[in-house]
This record gives C-alpha cells, sequence and structure tokens, in this order.
C-alpha cells in the first residue's frame, strides 16, 4: 500500500501495533518480520495470513497444542553449514536436530484431519517435506548432548579405548607416587594440579630438588613448586598424544558430518524459516488475545462497514485501568463516500477517525482486529492522511500552506481505490475562506471516488453534507446537561461545537459569554443552536428507543408464556376428552359383551329346552334384551330433546300448565285435576292420567342470535 506521508502509519499509531506483535515474538526471523510488517494490497495474501491468525487463535481459545515450542535463532549456524570446508561444533549439531525434530512433530500434528481443518496453517509446510535422513545421520555421530559417540569410527573407538588404559595406568602411577612423596613430607598443601595439559606434583619450593621430574612452574608466593615426576613423564606423553590423536579424530568426523548435511543447507534453512513462520503466527494470534480481535469480512472492492470497532490500543490501555470503551459504527461505500464528523473538542472525533485508519492498515498487514465479526473491510491501494499541526520550519511552510500543499497532492492522486482521512479540514485561515476551499476539496474528492473521513467545525460544510451526494454528516454525542463528551459517533446528522456551552462549563464570566454570543452571526448561532437541540432530543428519541425495545421485549416473553400456558390447557383439554371417550367406549364395550353373554345363554337355554312353553319363555326373553333396550334407547333421545326444550318449573302441576308425563315422555297442558286423577289436554285429544306422574315445565328462553356487525 501507498502511503501520504511517509509518517502516515506513525500518525496512525501503526508502529505501536508492530512493537507490541514484536514483544509476542520468540524467534529473530518472527521479530524481523513483525518489525518489517509488509502491507498487502492483494486479497489472496491478506485472506491467507487473516486466516493463519484466526486459526491459531482458535487453537489458543479451545486449548489445543500446537509444536512450535522449539525457540531456535540458528541462522548464523546454518549460514555456516552452506560454507564448503566449514566444520560445525557439536552444539551447532544438537540445534539441529532440534531443528528437524521440530519440523517432524508439526508434520505428524497435520496428519490427522488437521490438515483439512486448518488449511491455512497447512499452507505453510505444504511446497516442502520432512528428510528423516538428517536426524538419522546425527544420531549415528553426537549424542544428545553434542558429544562425538565412541563408535562414531573405528578409529576413535580405537583411541578411546587406549587413552582410557593409558590414563588409568597414569592415575594409579601418580597415586603411588604421590602417597610416597607425602609420606616423605614434601608434597604442599594442595598436593597436585594440572599445568600445560599434564598432572604435576605440588612440592615445598625448598624440597624441590629432591624429587626428580621436570619443572613447570612455581606459585605467586614461590613457596610451591609442581614438578611432573619422571616415573610418569612417558605415561604423561602417551597421553597427550592420543588426547591430540582423539581431537584429530572427533574433527574429521565433524568436518565429515558437516559435508554430509551440506546437501541438506537450503532445506533446513526452509524449516529455520517455518519455526520462525509459525512463531510469527502465534505473536499474531497472541496480539489478537490481548485486543479482543475477531476476523471480519474481506471484499475486494473499497469500502469500510465498521460494527462495535474499537481502538485496539485505547481497548488495551483502557482494559488494565478498567474503563469502559465506546464503540464506534460506520459506512463508507459507493453512495456514502465522505464522512464529515463534527462536534466538539475532546469529544472523540481524531480518535475515531484514527480507529478506522489504524484497522484499515491492519486488516491489510494480516492481523485481526477489535471489531464485530459482522464487520466488512475492502482493500485499498493508497492511503492518505492529514493530521495535526504539519508546519515545516525549514521550508517555510505556514500551517494553512502546508495543509493547501497536502490537498493539492491527495487531489491530484486520489482515486476509486483511495482512503483518506483529514483532521480539521479546512482549519487554519479564515473560516469563511477557508471553508470555501473545503468545499471545493470534497467535491474534487467525491468526483474522483475517493473513501474517507473528514473533522471540522465549518458550519457550511455540515450544511453541504446535507445537499451533495455521497457526503453524509456524522457528529459526536455530548451531553449538554452534564457537560460532558459521550464518544458516541451518530450518523446521519451534523454536531453542534457546544462552544457556548463549554465555555460555560470552564467557568468563564457570563458577561463574556453573552457579549460573544451578541458577536456571532443571528443565523450562525441559530444554526448551531438547532443542531444543539436535534443533538438533545435524538438522545431522547434514542432513550426512548431503547425503552420501547425492552418493552418489546418483554411483550414477546410475555406472548410466548401465554402461548406456553394456552398449549398446555388445550393439551389438558384433549386429554381430559380423550378420558371421556375412553369411559364411554369403555361402558359401551362392557354393555355389548354382557349383551353377548346373555344372548349365548338364552340360544344354549333354546337348544335345550324340551316343550313349547319353555320355548315361549326363551322367546320373551330374547324380546326384552333386543326390544327394550332399544325402546330405552329411543326415550333416552327423546328426553334429551324435551330437556333441551323444557325445564322444570319446581312447583305443583295447575290447570293451564305444560306438563310432562314421566311415563312416556310427552307434553301436553293440564285441562283439570280431579283428585287423584287429571285431564292432560295432547292435542285435540285429552287424556286421563294419574296427577303424581306429572311435572309442570315452562319453555326455556331462546337464545338471541348473534348480530352481524361487519356491514355484510
Amino acid at each position: 500500500m501507498k502511503l501520504f506521508p511517509e509518517s502516515a502509519a506513525v500518525q496512525l499509531e501503526f508502529d505501536k501495533v508492530k512493537a507490541l506483535l514484536t514483544e509476542h515474538t520468540r524467534t529473530a526471523y518472527a521479530a524481523e518480520k513483525a518489525a518489517d510488517l509488509r502491507i498487502h494490497t492483494k486479497k489472496e495474501f491478506i485472506e491467507l495470513e487473516l486466516s493463519q491468525s484466526h486459526a491459531y487463535l482458535l487453537l489458543q481459545q479451545t486449548g489445543q497444542h500446537f509444536p512450535n515450542d522449539n525457540v531456535l535463532n540458528i541462522s548464523r549456524e546454518l549460514k555456516l553449514l552452506g560454507i564448503p570446508g566449514a566444520v560445525l561444533r557439536g552444539e551447532d549439531f544438537v540445534n539441529i536436530r532440534k531443528l528437524a525434530e521440530g519440523i517432524r512433530l508439526i508434520f505428524r500434528w497435520f496428519e490427522a484431519d488437521r490438515k483439512t481443518a486448518y488449511p491455512s496453517l497447512h499452507a505453510v509446510i505444504r511446497d516442502t517435506y520432512y528428510e528423516k535422513d538428517i536426524i538419522g545421520s546425527i544420531d549415528l555421530v553426537m549424542d544428545e548432548h553434542g558429544h562425538v559417540r565412541d563408535n562414531a569410527s573405528p578409529e576413535l573407538e580405537r583411541i578411546r579405548v587406549s587413552l582410557f588404559r593409558k590414563r588409568t595406568e597414569l592415575r594409579r602411577s601418580f597415586d603411588r607416587i604421590l602417597q610416597k612423596l607425602n609420606k616423605a613430607g614434601y608434597v604442599a598443601d594442595i598436593e597436585e594440579s594440572f599445568l600445560n595439559g599434564r598432572r604435576v606434583v605440588a612440592i615445598y619450593a625448598e624440597q624441590k630438588r629432591q624429587v626428580k621430574g621436570i619443572l613447570h612452574g612455581e606459585s605467586d608466593t614461590r613457596r610451591t613448586s609442581f614438578i611432573e615426576p619422571e616415573e610418569t613423564i612417558e605415561l604423561n606423553n602417551d597421553v597427550y598424544s592420543l588426547e591430540n590423536d582423539e581431537r584429530s579424530e572427533v574433527n574429521r568426523i565433524l568436518r565429515k558430518l558437516t559435508q554430509d548435511l551440506l546437501a541438506y543447507a537450503p532445506l533446513l534453512k526452509g524449516y529455520h524459516d517455518i519455526l520462525g513462520e509459525y512463531d510469527f503466527i502465534r505473536a499474531k494470534s497472541r496480539l489478537a488475545l490481548d485486543m479482543n480481535a475477531s476476523l471480519p469480512q474481506l471484499k475486494e472492492r473499497s469500502g469500510i462497514e465498521l460494527i462495535n470497532a474499537y481502538h485496539p490500543l485505547l481497548w488495551i490501555y483502557n482494559q488494565k485501568s478498567q474503563k469502559p470503551v465506546v464503540p464506534v459504527n460506520l459506512h463508507l461505500n459507493d453512495k456514502q463516500r465522505v464522512l464529515i464528523i463534527s462536534g466538539p473538542n475532546a469529544g472523540g472525533k481524531t480518535v475515531t477517525l484514527k480507529t478506522a485508519g489504524l484497522l484499515q492498515l491492519m486488516i491489510q498487514s494480516g492481523l485481526l482486529v477489535p471489531v464485530h465479526p459482522d464487520s466488512c473491510f475492502g482493500i485499498f491501494k493508497q492511503l492518505m492522511i492529514h493530521i495535526g499541526d504539519t508546519q515545516s520550519l525549514e521550508f517555510e511552510l505556514s500551517t494553512y500552506s502546508s495543509h493547501l500543499k497536502n490537498m493539492k497532492h491527495l487531489m491530484e492522486e486520489a482515486n476509486g481505490r483511495t482512503l483518506f482521512f483529514i483532521d480539521e479540514l479546512g482549519s487554519g485561515s479564515d473560516p469563511s475562506l477557508g471553508g470555501a476551499f473545503a468545499e471545493v476539496f470534497l467535491e474534487e474528492l467525491v468526483r474522483k471516488h475517493a473513501l474517507g473521513i473528514v473533522t471540522t467545525h465549518y458550519l457550511n460544510l455540515k450544511v453541504m453534507a446535507n445537499k451533495t451526494p455521497g457526503i453524509v454528516n456524522g457528529a459526536m454525542a455530548f451531553d449538554e446537561k452534564k457537560l460532558l463528551p459521550l464518544y458516541k459517533l451518530n450518523i446521519g446528522k451534523p454536531g453542534s461545537s457546544y462552544t457556548f456551552s463549554i465555555a460555560e462549563r470552564i467557568g468563564l464570566d457570563p458577561k463574556l459569554i453573552a457579549r460573544a454570543r451578541e458577536l456571532v452571526d443571528e443565523n450562525h448561532f441559530t444554526l448551531d443552536k438547532l443542531l444543539n437541540r436535534t443533538e438533545q432530543d435524538l438522545r431522547k428519541i434514542e432513550q426512548r428507543e431503547k425503552e420501547l425495545q425492552k418493552l418489546l421485549k418483554d411483550n414477546e416473553a410475555l406472548r410466548k408464556e401465554m402461548v406456553k400456558v394456552m398449549d398446555r390447557e388445550k393439551h389438558h383439554q384433549e386429554v381430559e376428552l380423550l378420558k371421556q371417550q375412553n369411559r364411554v367406549n369403555d361402558e359401551r364395550m362392557s354393555y355389548l359383551k354382557d349383551m353377548e353373554r346373555k344372548l349365548k345363554q338364552v340360544v344354549f337355554d333354546w337348544r335345550r329346552a324340551q316343550d313349547q312353553e319353555d320355548k315361549r319363555e326363551l322367546m320373551k326373553q330374547l324380546h326384552a334384551l333386543l326390544f327394550v333396550q332399544k325402546e330405552k334407547q329411543v326415550s333416552e333421545k327423546v328426553k334429551k330433546k324435551l330437556d333441551a326444550r323444557f325445564e322444570e318449573t319446581g312447583r305443583p302441576a295447575i290447570a293451564g300448565d305444560k306438563v310432562l308425563m314421566r311415563q312416556n315422555n310427552k307434553v301436553g297442558i293440564l285441562s283439570e285435576v280431579r283428585g287423584k286423577k287429571a285431564i292432560v289436554q295432547f292435542g285435540a285429544i285429552p287424556i286421563t292420567v294419574e296427577y303424581k306422574d306429572l311435572v309442570a315445565v315452562r319453555e326455556k328462553p331462546a337464545e338471541e342470535p348473534a348480530v352481524d356487525r361487519s356491514g355484510g
């Protein structure tokens, strides 16, 4: 990505992010890569690095272990390995073996389904392979401590066996001589030492001529002489010679091993870079944990959609001091290319601008960012900024001259893949003239399809945004009652600078404030006042909207609970209905079984009957079973119909009452009562019946029909 000016990354504090990333690295390779972090413009590179960081972050969050524990910085040894004739030391081969072992563990980790589960991490080793002969060659020669094995060659094994024997013989001979001289009182307190690689006896200086041998030196006080006894000179010579032979053979073996591994030098260099690459990915995931970062969406075209975005450095600082951080939400796209942010000083305008710029640099560098995962970032080829006072003493440029110079470069170079950030556009000059130039700048940037964020206090730019396609207003919220900034960005309306409110807050003389109000243009003051009132009204609307959303949420919860209660009641009714149906069915089944049993008994008795009288009696029983029961059912149906039309009055029947005959469920009119008898009129036919069998009834009132109020 092309940056303007060259200090753009520093002004957006990208260097601080790189420093935090470097702190998480463990290898020189990763530290160097973090310090020189590249900002990509190709989507495939950005997606790969973001995916790698996200995959490693998931491993850490789920507690899975990735085998990159070996921290090796052996680039010097590997460079030496590639030089013909060079000889590596034993500890160098131990580190090379650790390098190969680390790669082996990584290849083994990907042998399971992890190759497909984490394809971006596997891409690091996709173009290489594991060579087992590297470890095999080293293990044949070296032990785990970096010493050449005795059996590394037949010659070395012979030398070391001879050396062991000579040293044993020398030790025994020396011990005998030391014991003899000790008895003679010639041996000093330290008894023995090693000088020039040879074992010597410490003799009192006055007794040195009593001992035959070679004088190798004296102590600083000259009270002790160090003599190699004559009897051990030959043995010492043999040991010294064998040690030289051993060193020569070991050096030959190490040279040969170095030569054998020379063919693998490029592969080992690749292994070293792979471990460094995984360390770099680990560092990015550790930084993401510190920043509460996540993986957003990425698109090829230009645009930014920030949802619950935080400034990463501000997030880390506030987490340490346990302070809340207000998220940023904003959109830049084809229809909304330039966002003009207004509002009071120290209200968060510049922080919002820097948040968007820093997050864009981080994304195109392959770093996860503290935003909601549904956020979306486009890819830009250029990023241009103008933040703060860029006055230059060297070139005698004023603040506004420097500002104009930057604007000139921006307008000449801007295009559809340019993202720009301008803090206090038009400042440093006469407000009316500077505001006019600011409008021209914005019109030109919109014409060139560039996307960006501008902060300002100019009223003409706020008005311009409402009538110019592609430009939208934004305001930093401010609590006018408490006179405190809320650090929240509201899109769609301009914000007031709250000049007089802040003056009142700091305790400026009310007379001075009133005088200043008089000097301000009435239209200007009215517009600023309207902005104040609009912002406060918007805050009230937002508060009411939150309350309404809460009520809607509570209402939805009650509705769901009511549905559950109704479902339970419906289920209960269905269960009761089934119980009633089952009870009726059980009664009918019982009746049918009883009828079947009786009919079988009649048939059985019929077959056994001898005379006609018995058979007639059985026919009566059969008639009673089949027809009386049917008449009873018909009578019950008639009674149900009468019960639906009539109800008992509850008093004795008198002439003129409607009466019900219990015997046949007939309704008539009582004409006359004659003692225990009564005459009931059924239509045109009078019938004499028992008075006690009559019940006075009256017709039930008819239900009113439902009135159709639909107008149909």
